[in-house]
Order: structure tokens, then sequence, then C-alpha cells
């Protein structure tokens, strides 16, 4: 897509998630432990490399005081950060994770601080403020939004809503371990989004398997549901008649002319299209840096979704963003790593 004319108005996207800070264990190798910037940083990072150049991001994210500064300078290295974008800086220790890498695709997370998750009260102001396109959400807690305000969002916004599900099937223990808790409510969840991520693991804490996910899904109104494989690449499931994200389904208090979609919300399920994309392997040898790829992987599918690429091309060019991810580590300099502006390191 071609950069917008002089003084055109820019798209914008919003961006739900959390700011985290890491200490890493165990990753690539390395015997010393690595502390940097995790969580939405990822996303924010892909989203500046994959975006067409008519839209701009608009984070709507609550930081601690004790880094919202640091967060803040973040922001200001990625080049498609709206003008206006402000970080809330809020009086609690922020969420800071320590992980430690079992093998290359399966960690242990230990969570400390607490940033709150969103009320509707507190959102709408900062939502209607923020004067969106479309939104993307990436539940790095699992506390930013409860069930209650995402309805609340698919109900008052009309524009595409992603949502990467993440930490939503994760319970956090009294000493800060994050394991793996089922979901309820799930169909309510999906009939908040258009576009639903989850990875492995996640999808078997929501449905049996990845058909009955897609069901439900579909059921109660997503239009494109994926699940990220690891190396393998990920597997889509899409709704009758959707190939793009403008044939997504109409939603409630939404204008229906914004879907060309044959399916009309009515849920049928006998033409969902499904299909493998497989992965790309990294181009180094050697251990790499996994953290962070199902950020990078939803974040450049929800970019390329926007730009108007088909499903497919959408998420070929997220399993290569996730596979540059890997050969980059952490999280500051990878939008310039992921724009193929600086070598692998």
């Amino acid at each position: 897509m071609s950069a917008p004319g002089a003084g055109a108005p820019r798209r914008r996207l919003g961006v739900i998630g959390s700011f985290v800070w890491d200490v890493l264990h165990g990753r690539d190798g390395r015997s010393v432990p690595i502390e940097e910037w995790g969580g939405i940083t990822y996303s924010l990072s892909a989203l500046d490399a994959a975006l067409p150049d008519d839209w701009e991001i608009v984070p709507l994210a609550m930081v601690g005081d004790d880094l919202v500064e640091g967060a803040r300078q973040f922001c200001r290295g990625l080049r498609r950060m709206a003008p206006d974008a402000a970080l809330i800086g809020v009086p609690h220790p922020n969420n800071r994770v320590e992980l430690r890498y079992l093998d290359d695709e399966r960690r242990s997370e230990h969570l400390t601080g607490g940033v709150p998750g969103w009320t509707w009260l507190g959102l709408k102001p900062v939502l209607d403020a923020a004067r969106l396109d479309a939104l993307y959400i990436n539940l790095l807690s699992g506390w930013e939004l409860d069930l209650e305000t995402a309805q609340l969002i698919r109900q008052h916004f009309t524009g595409p809503i992603y949502c990467d599900l993440h930490m939503l099937v994760m319970a956090v223990q009294a000493d800060g371990l994050r394991t793996p808790r089922p979901l309820p409510n799930v169909a309510a969840w999906c009939g908040c989004f258009d576009v639903l991520q989850v990875n492995e693991d996640e999808m078997h804490l929501m449905a049996p398997d990845a058909m009955a996910l897609a069901a439900t899904a579909m059921a109660a109104g997503v239009s494109v549901l994926c699940v990220t494989l690891g190396k393998r690449g990920a597997a889509y499931f899409a709704a009758p008649g959707v190939e793009r994200l403008r044939d997504r389904a109409p939603h409630r208090h939404h204008d229906a002319a914004l879907s060309t979609s044959p399916r009309g919300g009515t849920g049928g399920f006998g033409a969902i299209r499904t299909a493998l994309v497989p992965g790309v392997p990294p181009r180094i040898d050697g251990p790499g840096d996994p953290t962070g790829c199902g950020d990078v992987w939803g974040a450049t599918h929800f970019s390329r979704l926007l730009a108007g690429d088909v499903v497919t091309e959408a998420m070929a060019a997220a399993n290569r963003a996730a596979s540059r991810n890997v050969e980059h580590r952490g999280a500051t300099g990878l939008a310039h790593h992921l724009r193929g502006e600086l070598s692998a390191t």
C-alpha cells in the first residue's frame, strides 16, 4: 500500500496490552539472566514494522509509575506511534515476569507487580478520545479486560477487533507461578472479537480440539480463528465467505454494510475453511530467542489483514516475522530488525 498523500489523515490502530519487564533464565544458552522489556513491546515492534504506511499506533495502556518513563521512551523509538499517543502512569508496581526456559518453545513464568485491568468506566473515555479504526488486544497479564468490559467494547466499537487470548487461560498462584486453567464462558469471550489467536496449549483449555473451538467461535461471530503451532506454522479456520478482513460478519450494533460476508452472522458451519500455513525456519544456526514469537506473529498477521491481504498471505507474513524474531534477542531494536534494517544478533 502506498504512503498517504500530504495532509491525509492516518488510520488509527488501538493496542490494549501490558508492558512487562522480563528477567529471562536459560534463553539462547546464556548462563546469566537477562533483563529487558517484554509483554506488549513485542507486539508494538511488529506493528511498527508491518503496518501499512497510512496507519498509526495508539496504545491504550496503563504502566506502573516505577517503569512508565522507560515505557514512554520505548514508544518514542517507534516510527508509527501516533503523535498524541500517551501511556497512563498508575500508582502500582509494574508487571514483572521471571521466565525460565525449559526448551526453545516452553517456559515457566513467575509474575510480580500488578497494574490493574481496565474497567469500562475507565476505558470508555480513553477509547472515545482515541478515535480508532481498528483494535488489537493481547491479554498479556490475563486481566487487562474482564468479560463484561470486552463485551462492552464489542458493542461500542464498530471497527475490526483482533485478540490474542494469551494469558487469559493462565492463573497466578500465591508465589506468582502462572499455571494453566480452563477458560469458562468460551463462547461469550469469542463473541467479542473478529479475529482470534490461540496457541495449541491455549486451544486445549478452551475446547476438546481445534474444530470444536472453531465451531464455537464461528457461532459466536468470529470470522477467523488462528491456532499457532510453533515451528510448524499455524492453522486457520475461516467462516464462510471470509477471505479478507473486509469480509468479516457484522456484529450486533454494527452497520451491516461494513461486511460483504454472505454468512451474515448466521453461524453456518458447513463451509468453514481450514488449512495449515507452514512455518519458516530461522536463518541462524544454533539457539535463538523465542521470546515474543506469538506476539510478533499476531501483530504482523493483523497488520497484513488491515493492509487487505487474504488470510493465508497474512499468515505467511506472520510466519516469516516470527522466524525473524527468533534471530533477534529482545524487543529493543526489534522493529528495525523485522524491517531488515539490522543484521541478526
